[in-house]
């Protein structure tokens, strides 16, 4: 429950709210009052910081026609009642940009096959591109990326940075895991290309760098950019620790600010996912964390408060992200403070 200052924003406690996509933006890609409520109460909860959801960087960079967007003016207004809230109750409002790639244009999880079903152009979708034109599972073929496109996706990034800070966002964090474009231009299992975006490591990293030189850029120099990282693969010929390593130094060297560890989901296969086992990402925290010096947060499998208390007593990371345990608690974080009415919102202190 100690604060952590990152440049000139100190968020209040280590336990921070992970993004997780709620699929219920208005066809405008504007925050609804779900969003509104929804974060809301994770910050009225006693988070640090609340994560929102990942936000498209464009319109042909959604995953569904339902995804939150931050990339145009309009979209930051709007953001801005969101933001406001999570700030009044005490957190620090961030935002996580992302970049579908292949993983671009599906139904949302609750209608037909879910994320394992395409979305043609005909019935509303969009046209897919990716470093190489390999197939997210069932999902549409996407176009082999051109130099066009890989400029196109650093500007749009670099854009939504600068739309994220007219919203009231405190942090913005690349997603660069689970699969999504500049996880596919990383990994040589979804990178085949043969040209300097393609082949060796240096090459692979050289779009997730460009946008991370950009949005740091981008984004105000008094607030911080996180990198969502993935650690490995966990299939043959997929990303490495080593090579994760590899990349978490060069993103030290951007002047990025904490690494949100995660791990696999690149591919369409059970065996690349993460074994299921509490504390999953917290090894390859501490590994990258050693590795290059940075600031770091794992994610996955944390639903204890102890186990969180652990990890970040230990020095093994520098504070938690939580996901489906804030889906099912929005007061997660006050759960071992049943009793401490500076943490509780005043409105409840009849309960306590």
């Amino acid at each position: 429950m100690t604060p952590l200052r990152l440049r000139e924003v100190t968020v209040p406690n280590r336990v921070w709210m992970s993004p997780m996509a709620q699929y219920s933006a208005g066809a405008d890609g504007k925050p609804t009052d779900w969003h509104l409520v929804h974060y809301g109460a994770r910050a009225a909860g006693g988070v640090g910081l609340v994560m929102v959801e990942s936000a498209a960087v464009g319109p042909s960079h959604r995953t569904t026609s339902a995804d939150l967007g931050i990339w145009n003016a309009e979209q930051a207004a709007a953001h801005r009642r969101v933001t406001s809230f999570i700030a009044e109750r005490g957190a620090v409002p961030g935002i996580q940009l992302l970049a579908a790639g292949r993983k671009g244009s599906h139904h949302v999880p609750w209608v037909g096959e879910g994320q394992n079903g395409p979305v043609s152009p005909a019935d509303g979708g969009w046209d897919l591109i990716a470093p190489s034109p390999i197939a997210f599972g069932d999902l549409t073929v996407p176009r082999e990326a051109d130099r066009a496109d890989i400029d196109e996706v650093v500007e749009a990034f670099a854009q939504a940075a600068r739309m994220a800070h007219a919203a009231g966002y405190q942090v913005v964090e690349m997603h660069a895991a689970h699969g999504y474009i500049l996880h596919q231009f990383l990994s040589p299992l979804a990178n085949r290309r043969t040209d300097e975006y393609g082949g060796s490591l240096q090459n692979r990293m050289r779009l997730p760098l460009r946008v991370a030189r950009a949005v740091r850029e981008a984004f105000p120099a008094d607030k911080p950019v996180f990198v969502r990282i993935t650690a490995t693969d966990y299939i043959e010929g997929g990303i490495t620790l080593e090579e994760a390593m590899m990349f978490a130094k060069e993103l030290a060297a951007v002047g990025i600010d904490l690494l949100d560890v995660s791990s696999g989901v690149l591919v369409r296969d059970a065996e690349a996912r993460p074994p299921a086992k509490d504390g999953v990402n917290v090894a390859f925290a501490a590994a990258l964390k050693k590795a290059s010096g940075l600031l770091v947060a794992p994610v996955g499998q944390i639903a204890d408060l102890s186990l969180a208390d652990g990890v970040v007593g230990d020095g093994q990371a520098d504070a938690v992200l939580v996901g489906r345990a804030l889906l099912r608690d929005p007061y997660f974080a006050l759960r071992e403070r049943p009793s401490d009415t500076t943490a509780w919102p005043e409105q409840y202190h009849r309960a306590l």
